[in-house]
Order: structure tokens, then C-alpha cells, then sequence
């Protein structure tokens, strides 16, 4: 089971990036994030020609997440259901190869100390109940998507420079790690802890030609689905090209069966 997360910053702009992808990469699941248009506007039927079905969960303009894959999503879930009022499209969850795999787009945060910034501490709580109440370490699961948190120093180009802003500040990271607690784990550090590698880069001031990125963008599993990683790594050659979205996919290989319970 190959499966990918990718923050695709508009679909309908990055539609046929996103098709070529599927065919040259063949993920059996990709999660998306940040589609930025409503359900009836996302590309349903190029997904389908290429073979994948669709759950997506939409707004105008702003976030949206989706899942796609190549065998029947079960059980959709859009949003995390939990009583509080919130209309932003941020978190879908589906189930698909026996696997429970959910797509989430987590605030950026904007500053530290703004509106925005205490939002994005509230959300990462939402979705820290969300796992204790419906993820099991024993059972196969996948949380993938664009947190806006790089866990540690090695995820950030220039750890000092990016000290106590958003997307690196203590108190994200923290939340990002209670959120995974037991249950989940980063699979891209499991095989590589010590390695360089970034899934996002800034339009601006050359931050990819300079490799100037931060990760933010994770498929994290349960350790169920741990136990049968056996490879994980970024795409950087699709941050290449013509108009392409600042973020790369991140991609894990698990060994899995197609049947209830994996």
C-alpha cells in the first residue's frame, strides 16, 4: 500500500500536475490538502479516468482536504464531528484497504500570539481528542496531511533564525506530539532520523533553489502499520516545474492485505 499527502495549494490550478503525478507515482491512496474550491468544483472526473475514487470536503476558496483512492472509500467522515461549530474544511477521514486513513489541513497560525495562532493550538487539541477517541494503536490507521508544525530542528533549514515563530514554536510542537502520544507514529523519521529533508519551500527569495524549507507535511500511522513500514520519503522532483505548489507529497510504502482489519 503506497500512500501519499500533498498540499496541492488549489486543485483547480494544479489539476494537471496533480493527474501526471497520479500516473507516474501510482499511490493506491493519496490524501490532499488545501483544494481551495467546493465539492461540485473539484476535478471528480479526471480522478476517476485515472482510476481513483473521491471523498472531498470543500470550501470556496479557502482549505479543503480530500481523499482519493484506487479502491472503494468507505465510511466518510467529513469534519470531526464533535459538536463544536467550526466552517472551515480542514479534516476528512475515510476507509479504505482495511486501513482508516484521514486527510487533515491544520492552521497555519499566522503569529505567534494572534487570534489565529490561539485557533491553531485549539484545533490541534480538537484533533489530539479526536485520535484518543477514535485511533487505536492496534488497529491500521493513517493520519497524513499539512500540519504547519515542524516537529524538531532538523525539519527547519535555519533553526534560529525561524526561533519562537509559528510553524516552530514549543508550544506547536508539543501539541503535534501529544496529538500522535502512543498512537501514531512520524514513519518518515522512523526509517530516517537523521536525515535533511523538507516538504515545503517558500515562492519567494529562491527558497527551493535554495533549499531553504521547512517539513511540515507528515503520514503519520499507528504503530499497527509501523510494524509493516518499508519505505517513506519526500517527493522533491514535483516541487519542480512550472507553477507548482510550494509543498512536495510525502510518501510511505506499508505491506498490507486489502481486507477488513489489514
Amino acid at each position: 500500500m503506497r500512500v501519499a499527502t500533498w498540499n496541492v495549494n488549489s486543485v483547480r490550478a494544479r489539476e494537471e500536475r496533480l493527474v501526471a503525478w497520479l500516473a507516474a507515482s501510482k499511490p493506491d491512496v493519496l490524501c490532499l490538502q488545501e483544494t481551495k474550491v467546493v465539492d461540485e468544483k473539484f476535478p471528480i472526473d479526471a480522478c476517476r479516468a485515472a482510476g481513483y475514487e473521491v471523498a472531498h470536503f470543500g470550501q470556496r476558496t479557502y482549505n479543503g482536504v480530500s481523499i482519493l483512492s484506487r479502491t472503494p472509500l468507505e465510511d466518510v467522515q467529513r469534519g470531526f464531528g464533535d459538536g463544536e461549530d467550526d466552517d472551515q474544511a480542514r479534516f476528512i477521514a475515510a476507509t479504505t484497504m482495511g486501513v482508516r486513513v484521514m486527510s487533515a489541513y491544520v492552521p497555519n497560525g499566522q503569529a505567534v500570539g494572534s487570534p489565529k495562532f490561539d485557533y491553531k493550538l485549539r484545533w490541534l487539541a480538537r484533533l489530539e481528542r479526536y485520535v484518543q477517541a477514535h485511533v487505536e494503536p492496534a488497529a491500521p490507521a493513517l493520519l497524513c496531511g499539512d500540519f504547519n508544525v515542524a516537529p524538531a530542528d532538523i525539519d527547519v533549514y535555519d533553526p534560529e533564525a525561524w526561533r519562537g515563530s509559528v510553524l516552530c514554536t514549543p508550544e506547536e510542537r508539543a501539541a503535534l506530539a501529544r496529538v500522535c502520544g502512543d498512537r501514531l507514529v512520524d514513519v518518515v523519521r522512523r526509517l530516517h532520523p537523521d536525515t535533511v529533508m523538507y516538504s515545503w519551500w517558500d515562492y519567494r527569495q529562491l527558497g527551493f533553489p535554495k533549499n531553504r524549507g521547512l517539513r511540515i507535511d507528515h503520514v503519520l500511522a499507528t504503530p499497527a502499520l509501523t510494524g509493516r513500514l518499508r519505505a517513506a520519503g519526500v517527493d522533491r522532483e514535483a516541487r519542480k516545474g512550472q507553477q507548482p505548489s510550494d509543498h512536495a507529497p510525502v510518501w510511505a510504502t506499508f505491506e498490507v492485505s486489502a481486507g477488513p482489519g489489514a
